[in-house]
This record gives C-alpha cells, structure tokens and sequence, in this order.
C-alpha cells in the first residue's frame, strides 16, 4: 500500500522518532530486486545507510523555524507488515514552541501518503501529508507554543483585513459621513463585537454556512451601507444607524473571517490563542484603516465642507457600484465564491 507512517514523541530535550516505509517502496529507490530481498537482515543491514540518507533528503522537522538533523539508529525489519522501521532522534535545545513538519518521501508514486502522529505526553496530534499537502504545523502545549501561535495567526489577521478589499471598503462606506470620535468608535465597536461571535462559532465548527451564501451576502452589506449614506444625506433630521447597520453586518462578515481562517488549519492544541490572535489582527489592521480614512476626511471637511460633502456622496456611489460588482460576479461568474 502506498503508505508511509512517521511518528514523533516530544520530549523534554529532543525527539524521539520513527519513520517505516513499506519495503516495496523502498526497493523502488534502491533499485532492489525482487522486493522480498528487503526482508533480510542481512541485505536491510547492508542498505541501512543507503536508505537513511534517501529518506533524511525528503522529509524535515523544524523546531521554530530550525531544521533538526536526524541521528540514526539501526533499521528494523517488520516482516509482518513488509516494512522497514527507521528509529531516529532529534536533539532539542529547548521546548519548542511551533514544530512544521514536511515529507514527500515517494515522489514516484503520485498517490503515495506519509501518516503523521504526533505524541505530546498524554494526546496525539494526526495528520497526513501527500501531493497535496507536504507540510504540517504543529504547536505544542506550551507557553512557547502559545506565543509561537500568537506570532503566526496575529499578522495573518492583520494581512487579511488590509488585502480584503470588500471588507475594507464596508469600513470605508461607515466613515464616509465622519462623526464625532465617539460615534466613530461606537461604529467600530459594533463591527468588532459582531464579527468576533460568528468568527469564533465558524471556526471552531459550530455554525457553518456555506461561502455561497456568506459572499455574497457581503457584497450586498456593502451595497446597503452606500445606499443608507446617501438616504442620510437627502433626509433632514434622519437618524444615524451606521452602528446597527455595522452590528448587523458584522455577523456576516465575521463569517468572511472564518472561511479564511478555516483554511490556515487551526492548532488544535492553541486553538484559543490562534482565535484570539488572528481577531486581535483584524481589529488592528481594520483600526490602520479607520485612522487612515477618518483622519483624511476629517482635514478635508475642516478645510472645505462642501468637498468633504461631494466626497461622501460619490465614494457612496463608489462603494455601492462595488458592492453590486461583487455580488453579481459571485452570484452568477463565481459559485458564490469570492
């Protein structure tokens, strides 16, 4: 069977580890035949070196971002399973916070897939890594592996928010007729506190829709929100709901946010902080933007008020020709996908 089992034990000072292979793929590389020769002590023993040094090029553990050397120990036969065990031992210099692991161990056999377990004390970490996926992130159950996640996810949600153009600009649309510094933070808090309950519902699998839906219900937020700045606008007296409108819709957005972050593979071992991190990103990136956007609006308004006028109007006329871009595009072009 087109199948490799890696296991992994963290201890205190290094790794202990073992890596076995089927004996038919590893005749294949060494050129061995028949396969069965692979069986013998003997002949395993004679191609123990053969063989660490052709399996040690295609796979790596890092500790932190440090590649660990493995050090061999002498190869088993597993005659009953027709497989070779390569015991093998990492040194550690200290706890590691984050370790990634990556294989491609039989590159001729496109369907061929490395089984990874990974022991911590008491619980087991699974994974399985082929063409498809080559690399794993494993965070251990560690104040380092906290702050190692803390680092990972943090600037993946501060990334996320400042390339998200329609998230961005649904931000824009509720600063567009500026405000009091209150007001503005009362919007941004209404925005924060929705997106953060169905992020964390999402991600954690708890209520699930589907992007088809999410997509484009974004893009239609974003169109709500223009045409709500412009009935403000012809309305004398209309009240300011921008803080509902950004409660609202902040729940759908939130749901955006954890398609995303569905995709990073979650830590299970730091999935509190790997949430906390990546949300904490968002409220700062999307902070970048409320300061860069309120603050040049507030000096064009104090400048000349009427431009500051003309700018709300068109950038509503902007964000709603946007927002119905999207929504077509991701109704009809797109499966609903962004």
């Amino acid at each position: 069977m087109p199948f490799s089992y890696l296991d992994l034990r963290l201890r205190s000072d290094a790794i202990d580890g073992s890596l076995v292979v089927h004996i038919s793929d590893a005749a294949h590389d060494l050129t061995i035949e028949p396969v069965e020769r692979l069986i013998d002590p003997g002949l395993t023993d004679q191609q123990a070196a053969a063989l660490a040094n052709l399996l040690a090029a295609r796979f790596t553990v890092s500790a932190d971002g440090r590649a660990l050397t493995p050090q061999w120990s002498p190869v088993k036969v597993l005659a009953g399973r027709q497989s070779l065990k390569l015991p093998f031992r990492l040194a550690l210099d200290g706890r590691p916070g984050r370790l990634t692991v990556s294989a491609d161990m039989f590159p001729y056999d496109p369907r061929h897939q490395t089984f990874l377990n990974i022991y911590e004390g008491d619980e087991l970490t699974q994974a399985i890594l082929d063409r498809g996926r080559r690399a794993f992130e494993y965070f251990t159950g560690t104040r380092q592996g906290s702050f190692a996640a803390v680092q990972k996810f943090l600037p993946a949600g501060i990334h996320h928010i400042l390339i998200g153009p329609d998230h961005v600009l649904f931000l824009i649309g509720l600063l567009l007729l500026g405000g009091t510094i209150g007001r503005l933070a009362l919007i941004v808090t209404a925005f924060t506190v929705a997106h953060s309950i169905t992020l964390s519902l999402a991600a954690l699998d708890l209520v699930t829709p589907p992007a088809r839906i999410i997509e484009p219900a974004i893009a239609l937020s974003i169109i709500f929100v223009g045409a709500d700045n412009l009935l403000v606008k012809s309305s004398a007296g209309a009240r300011d709901v921008r803080a509902w409108i950004a409660f609202a819709f902040g729940f759908i957005h939130g749901f955006g946010f954890a398609n995303v972050l569905r995709e990073m593979d979650l830590p299970a071992r730091s999935l509190g902080w790997s949430l906390f991190a990546f949300n904490l990103g968002v409220e700062v990136g999307q902070l970048l933007v409320v300061a860069v956007v309120a603050t040049a609006l507030a000096a064009l308004r104090s400048r000349n008020e009427a431009a500051g006028r003309q700018l709300a109007f068109a950038g509503s006329v902007v964000v709603m020709a946007a927002g119905a871009f999207w929504f077509i595009q991701r109704v009809f072009f797109s499966g609903g996908m962004s």
